[in-house]
Formats: structure tokens, C-alpha cells, sequence
């Protein structure tokens, strides 16, 4: 397939109903379906058209709506790659899924952005009375709720106790592919000790 004519083809095209669901701002019942989110997905990419993806988790709210077309998405401690602030600095391009839990439903927005280190800011999206890091400010150009199909095929909202037993370690899949048991081992520390002495 090379054309889109022929997606169009196979998919079809969005009726009426579907393109009035594409705003550009953020109105209430977005507003209050993002300050029950307790997690979202920001995917940017850089100047050569490289992606990336990032899960960020925080309590349900932690993305400050400023206003009807402006995010803050707080940065915290990670792993230092800094694969999406680099990319806001080299593109400033940004587009995001946001998740409710045993929610059918997401809500997306995609935009413009930018980093900042305004005190203010940072300290109205602490967490445990530590300020962010800095926080990306998102400039909504398009944003809407998408349909459940994909968590009703995936059924990604199981019972805590059938999640719980479906749970498989990074560790254990990391040194599964290397074939080292005592790799795992170490790997499973130090992961445990960094979710639990490092998570702000």
C-alpha cells in the first residue's frame, strides 16, 4: 500500500460524527477525564524524524490543565536519557494519550511544546513536597476522545489479582534473552531498590 487513496480504500472515512469530536481546545468533561488520569503516554520525535514514546505516572491529576488549550506534564527523576525533552527542544512537537483505569476510553491530544523551569509552576506540580524537575508546557492544536475497541480487544483492564498473576519481571524477560540467572538477580535488585528509594 503507497497511496492514500487505497488506506482510504480499505479503512473508509470518518463521517460527520467523527470529525466533530476533534477540537482544539480542552473542553470539561476533557478537563475532568485528564485530572482523573493517573497516567499518559507523550510521544515527540527529533529533528530526523526518529519517535520515541514515554509512559509518565503520577497521582490522578498530575497533568495541570492551565487553561482550555494548556498542559504542564511534570518531569521527574528517570533514567537520564531525556529522549523526549531533547526532542521538544529539537522540534517542539509533542502528541499524548491519556488513560483512566477500568476506562473503555482515552483522550489524545497533540501540539506544540516547550520546557520550562518556572518555580511557580514546578512547585504547583510537586509531589511529595518535591518540586518537578522542570515540565513540559503543551499548546493543544488538537485533542479528543478516542473509542474503546482497543481496551475492550485487549482487555487491558483485568482484576488486580489476574494482573498481579499475569505479572512477569523485566528482569526475568531481560535475562531470559541473555540466558543469565545471575544477571536477573542483580538486575531484579537493583530495579526494586530504585523504585523504591528513587521514585521523586
Amino acid at each position: 500500500m503507497t497511496t492514500d487513496a487505497e488506506l482510504e480504500a480499505l479503512i473508509g472515512s470518518p463521517d460527520e460524527r467523527v470529525k466533530m469530536k476533534l477540537l482544539a481546545e480542552i473542553d470539561d468533561t476533557a478537563r475532568d477525564f485528564i485530572e482523573r488520569s493517573p497516567f499518559v503516554v507523550v510521544a515527540t520525535c527529533d529533528s530526523e524524524g526518529r519517535q520515541d514514546a514515554s509512559p509518565k505516572g503520577d497521582p490522578p491529576g498530575f497533568v495541570h490543565v492551565i487553561d482550555s488549550t494548556t498542559l504542564a506534564i511534570p518531569e521527574r527523576k528517570g533514567n537520564a536519557l531525556g529522549f523526549g525533552p531533547r526532542n521538544i527542544l529539537s522540534t517542539g512537537r509533542i502528541g499524548l494519550i491519556f488513560m483512566v483505569p477500568g476506562q473503555r476510553e482515552t483522550y489524545r491530544v497533540n501540539g506544540t511544546a516547550h520546557l520550562t523551569r518556572d518555580p511557580e509552576l514546578l512547585d504547583r506540580l510537586s509531589v511529595s513536597d518535591k518540586p518537578a524537575l522542570m515540565a513540559t508546557v503543551v499548546e493543544v492544536e488538537e485533542a479528543f476522545f478516542h473509542c474503546g475497541k482497543a481496551m475492550i480487544r485487549s482487555k487491558l483492564w483485568t482484576s488486580s489479582d489476574e494482573a498481579e498473576a499475569d505479572r512477569r519481571p523485566i528482569a526475568e524477560q531481560i535475562g531470559g534473552m541473555m540466558g543469565d540467572k545471575k544477571f536477573v538477580e542483580v538486575v531484579a535488585a537493583s530495579l526494586e531498590e530504585n523504585y523504591r528509594d528513587s521514585l521523586y
